[in-house]
């Protein structure tokens, strides 16, 4: 009869020795690997009359079951460490969490009728951050107060608070020390109040003032202007939000970067990336780092050209991940090599203008198809890498009127295809006056 059952798996090497326990007669023995039987008493047991087994609740740690036949009788063996058999076990008793609607924590019904009133969009604010609509202690009435002294009208406020509502935990005071700083750089406050409306996260993101003060603080001590820090405000606002240690740490890396390269200007080098690349303070020093070396290798650049790609037309596309950035040129390498393009001109092609990094796959793709069906040579698209910016319809468009005037996309300058709308209708109507003038000879 099988004193013990349970099912396991394999045996874990390295424990001590181990003992087996088997019933024989009545009689309950042990036996150690290597040593002698000894009988056990069943009544220190207290084992119920008639029980036919006995299952008995085990950790995981069992080792293996296995069967035998000892002195004529089959019974099953456990093995145990001497760890497992001789550890006390603790027990949890059963729990069930209980899910009550009654304890869910309430919208604020004031701050809802106050912003229906303001007239937020309430469904998106509460998809952006819905913790808010659970708080007693909003300013969302302040909050207004406050911004329409500076000259925001009441569709921004309600813009910006549906947009990030956690605007409405900041309080007054705190608005005011934010607002102050910023003004030490941005010259009015109508420009303060574009920026939020483009991008409220930025103002409203942090409470902490003394930060952005710091912030402020020690981007003039590398050497930016206070036009680097109104650009940096306007385009990347998010920088002043970053902590003081980490743009410390991006401006000590692109300093590295400078002096790895053999220039000796690190504050100037400083400068003229961020002022390329405004965004580039709220990227990782490692993401930054692997597209410097894919550069490097890639083109196999010198020095002195990775610097002066860094610093110029290249500074834009180190924000890319450097995976984006691998798919996209072994695209575009693949795909001006089906057209007879060398590896030179490829090369010549992406230095000139690296934005082109910056293009999706197909989009590339079908802007290079379109301009071919056009009669476009590829080689005046490598000289002009520029028209791929526009894009398709525009091409498209702007080549059948260009066309239509007589002009030979095949053997003219293709630049105007990339022209601002005011440039290019200014060329088209000269182009139409001198068709007249020709039609009428």
């Amino acid at each position: 009869v099988p004193l013990f059952s349970r099912d396991c798996r394999g045996a874990r090497k390295g424990f001590s020795p181990c003992p087996v326990l088997f019933q024989v007669e009545g009689q309950l023995f042990s036996r150690f690997s290597g040593g002698t039987q000894s009988p056990f008493s069943l009544r220190q047991m207290s084992f119920p009359k008639g029980l036919g087994h006995l299952t008995i609740m085990v950790p995981r740690k069992l080792l293996y079951v296995r069967s035998n036949y000892l002195f004529g009788s089959r019974c099953w063996m456990i093995r145990f460490s001497t760890e497992i058999l001789f550890k006390s076990v603790s027990f949890r008793p059963f729990s069930k969490k209980c899910d009550n609607a009654d304890s869910e924590p309430l919208e604020n019904e004031e701050l809802l009728n106050n912003l229906l009133t303001m007239g937020v969009d309430v469904d998106m604010a509460r998809k952006r951050q819905p913790g808010v609509f659970n708080r007693t202690d909003t300013n969302e009435q302040d909050l207004q107060t406050f911004l329409l002294s500076k000259g925001a009208s009441i569709e921004v406020i309600a813009s910006i608070i549906s947009r990030y509502p956690r605007a409405m935990t900041r309080t007054p005071e705190s608005l005011s020390n934010r607002w102050d700083l910023w003004r030490r750089i941005v010259t009015s406050d109508l420009e303060i109040v574009n920026i939020l409306e483009r991008s409220p996260e930025s103002f409203f993101r942090s409470s902490d003032n003394l930060n952005l003060e710091n912030n402020i603080k020690f981007l003039y001590s590398v050497g930016l202007t206070h036009k680097d820090l109104c650009r940096l405000l306007t385009n990347a606002p998010r920088t002043f939000s970053n902590s003081l240690n980490l743009n410390k740490q991006m401006v000590e890396f692109l300093q590295e970067i400078c002096l790895s390269l053999g220039h000796n200007g690190p504050t100037d080098f400083v400068r003229k990336i961020i002022f390329k690349n405004p965004f580039i303070l709220i990227q990782s020093t490692k993401r930054i780092k692997a597209n410097i070396e894919f550069l490097q290798s890639t083109f196999c650049l010198t020095n002195e050209e990775l610097l002066s790609l860094i610093c110029g037309p290249g500074a834009k596309i180190l924000d890319l991940s450097s995976d984006c950035m691998r798919r996209s040129y072994r695209n575009i390498k693949d795909k001006l090599s089906s057209l007879g393009c060398t590896a030179k001109e490829i090369r010549k092609f992406v230095l000139s203008y690296p934005d082109m990094i910056f293009l999706g796959e197909k989009k590339f793709n079908d802007k290079i198809d379109c301009l071919i069906e056009e009669k476009v040579n590829i080689s005046q698209i490598i000289k002009h890498p520029r028209i791929l910016d526009s894009s398709i319809s525009t091409l498209k468009s702007r080549i059948k009127e260009l066309v239509n005037v007589g002009y030979d996309l095949s053997t003219s300058n293709i630049s105007l295809l990339s022209w601002s709308q005011k440039r290019y209708n200014a060329k088209l109507k000269k182009l139409y006056i001198e068709q007249n003038i020709v039609l009428e000879n």
